[in-house]
């Protein structure tokens, strides 16, 4: 009997929708595979822009703009999941392959049928209500609580702490969803790949460090704070969203341990995710990688993190706005385990996300010791 043959490789033509830093670290990644890439965004100095085979400028949240991108693509992805639904299904009919799969981004889209989702298989998340206007939110409140918008949210934006009755959002955020009012101990976060071929892995679980004025990731650890067990339970309940969403690609799973070290699912994104750009250098495979060969159908790569690892924000200055420049590259790049990365981004705005630096160090008191040096040394600003 003849041996069954490895399929051959062709280096794909590969879109994206979202030019992005995430789109940016897709591309290095992809640029050993022989691929060629097509971005579409509305910014013509986004940051894929000058690495990119074809850049387009043009909406990605328009149908027709989205299928005339993609119609003559091996394979379409995204990097943000705020894109049009309609313009991947069109895709996906005219014989594209779009991963993640147009139906799951429409789930994701939504946190309403994000979280209705967890409930009916099974999978912890705080408890929730849905609404639809302010009267349905005041009918069904108990406060303190928090609200989310269904749609739209991003970075924190669309989420709101509500501690009393004559505290509502605003009435163009509806519908969306009231959320108990976790009592959290710490935000972690767990990055699943699922290939084409069925094959799921995980990376390491990292704990997450959110930034109080601007709601959004300033810090991960790996790995973290956390036993054993938390880590190797949120790798199951990664695996398991993964496998009963039947997603192709990768898979951001943010967690809530509260005080009582129960894990809760908070949300999660289809897509590359800040939770995972340390593993450029802390891992043997990166998350971009990963996600490329999942979308491909290759075999997917050994997760294993080298050490201990620190990815820190390189945010605006909370004041600066205008032409961006850096102070402390210098004595950074001096430092044993520091790596750092720009997205190629001009002006620096206020808490916007500007590159980042890896630190990879051999214990967590070191780890600790190179956070607090770079975060004295490195600024964004105008």
């Amino acid at each position: 009997m003849t041996p069954k043959q490895n399929p051959t490789y062709h280096a794909p033509t590969v879109g994206i929708l979202g030019g992005g830093q995430l789109g940016q670290m897709l591309i290095q990644a992809g640029i050993p595979y022989g691929i060629q890439f097509h971005v579409l965004d509305p910014d013509p100095e986004a940051s894929c822009q000058p690495i990119c085979a074809h850049f387009q400028t043009g909406s990605f949240k328009d149908a027709d703009t989205v299928f005339e991108f993609g119609k003559n693509l091996d394979v379409v992805t995204i990097e943000i999941e705020h894109v049009s639904v309609d313009g991947l299904k069109r895709l996906a009919q005219h014989g594209v392959k779009v991963y993640p799969q147009p139906e799951v981004v429409a789930l994701i889209q939504d946190k309403s049928l994000q979280k209705q989702f967890y409930a009916q298989h099974g999978l912890p998340t705080s408890d929730f209500v849905l609404v639809n206007d302010q009267d349905d939110l005041l009918s069904k409140a108990t406060f303190p609580i928090v609200y989310k918008s269904a749609k739209d949210g991003y970075d924190g934006k669309g989420v709101q702490v509500l501690k009393h009755a004559d505290q509502l959002p605003e009435t163009s955020v509806f519908p969306g969803l009231l959320e108990e009012l976790v009592d959290i101990d710490k935000e972690l976060a767990v990055i699943v790949a699922r290939s084409s071929t069925g094959e799921s892995t995980t990376f390491p679980m990292v704990e997450m460090v959110f930034n109080p004025a601007a709601n959004l990731v300033e810090e991960l650890i790996s790995p973290p704070h956390v036993s054993q067990q938390i880590q190797e339970l949120g790798a199951k309940l990664a695996i398991q969203l993964a496998e009963k969403l039947e997603i192709v690609g990768l898979l951001a799973v943010e967690f809530f341990l509260n005080k009582k070290s129960n894990l809760l699912i908070n949300e999660v994104a289809p897509r590359p995710h800040n939770s995972g750009h340390h593993t450029i250098k802390a891992n043997a495979v990166s998350q971009f990688e990963q996600h490329i060969r999942a979308i491909l159908g290759l075999p997917l790569g050994n997760t294993k993190a080298f050490g201990h690892a620190a990815m820190l924000n390189i945010l605006g200055e909370p004041t600066e706005n205008g032409p961006a420049q850096y102070s402390g590259v210098n004595p950074l790049l001096g430092i044993e385990g520091a790596f750092f990365h720009l997205y190629g981004k001009k002006q620096v705005k206020p808490y916007r996300k500007m590159g980042h630096v890896t630190l990879l160090a051999h214990s967590a008191d070191e780890l600790q010791q190179k956070i607090i040096q770079t975060k004295n040394l490195l600024k964004a600003h105008a």
